[in-house]
């Protein structure tokens, strides 16, 4: 959000209030917009920047597009550098997480286009199936809200749990109804998850970091999630008042392009899937 210059003339006190609303809480007006240099985006590395870099190496010149692809590893600083500028859009997240980040955050950061689904899973380097982890086993999850929740649902869709009825996008081992195996939760960050996966029994990892941690969410998961009507695709995110950027439009069209669904089928083989 920029300043507005406080202005001490009468006439051009109304001038200064709309210019005020127009800044405050979106993007850039239309008055103050430059659409020169690149379009900035953060991505987390896979498969976020991957198909970033494609678009960028392969289909961005011909559109007319300077992409520049930052990489992140983290689930905040996407969205806060976007918020304040530092880049222009992002391409990391789903829409129950963002609402979440905007709501406990005050950002404005709103989805421009879906892109893909990466399925979230249960890993284990001890048992090949679910049903053979033992009574007390331990079951790592992420540790910000919406993973968890979405982590739980995936084990309460699967069996292992039964949530209290109405339990939702944050719901906790809390919201627990049922457990006949006795298993216990260990928080931790999304991108550790796979790490810790020699200290605990389980753990639930979202598809990027799974990718990134050599396994294939395909074959490698013991439960893995459905993509039907699955709420949870990831989309290009802007904040609010860019979505008519021309780069970022130009960019929301080449990512549901046929060659980047062609892309996303070669390179990942059913462990991110097209949403489009």
């Amino acid at each position: 959000m920029r300043n507005t210059a406080k202005l001490t003339t009468a006439v051009l006190a109304a001038g200064a209030l709309t210019f005020g609303l127009t800044a405050c809480g979106s993007g850039k007006s239309s008055a103050s917009a430059d659409y020169s240099g690149p379009l900035v985006v953060a991505a987390s590395p896979t498969p976020h920047a991957e198909i970033l870099n494609f678009v960028k190496d392969k289909l961005a010149k011909k559109a007319g597009l300077d992409l520049e692809v930052k990489e992140f590893t983290d689930y905040i600083t996407p969205n806060t550098a976007t918020e304040d500028g530092s880049v222009d859009a992002n391409y990391f997240q789903n829409q129950p997480y963002l609402d979440d980040f905007n709501a406990k955050r005050g950002t404005h950061i709103v989805p421009v286009v879906t892109v893909h689904l990466e399925p979230l899973g249960l890993y284990s380097h001890k048992v090949k199936k679910a049903d053979a982890l033992k009574s007390g086993a331990t079951i790592a999850v992420p540790n910000d809200a919406v993973n968890e929740a979405r982590a739980l649902k995936l084990l309460a869709a699967n069996g292992l749990i039964t949530l209290k009825p109405g339990a939702g996008n944050e719901a906790t081992p809390q919201d627990i109804a049922k457990n006949p195996k006795n298993l216990t939760f260990k928080e931790v960050e999304a991108a550790q998850t796979p790490r810790s996966l020699d200290d605990v029994d389980a753990a639930v990892v979202n598809g990027n970091y799974a990718i990134s941690a050599g396994l294939k969410p395909a074959k490698d998961a013991i439960v893995l999630e459905s993509a039907k009507n699955n709420p949870y695709a990831n989309f290009l995110a802007v904040k609010k008042g860019n979505e008519k950027d021309p780069r970022v439009e130009k960019l929301a069209k080449l990512l549901v392009s046929p060659e980047v669904k062609k892309f996303i089928e070669d390179k990942y083989q059913g462990s991110v899937i097209p949403s489009f």
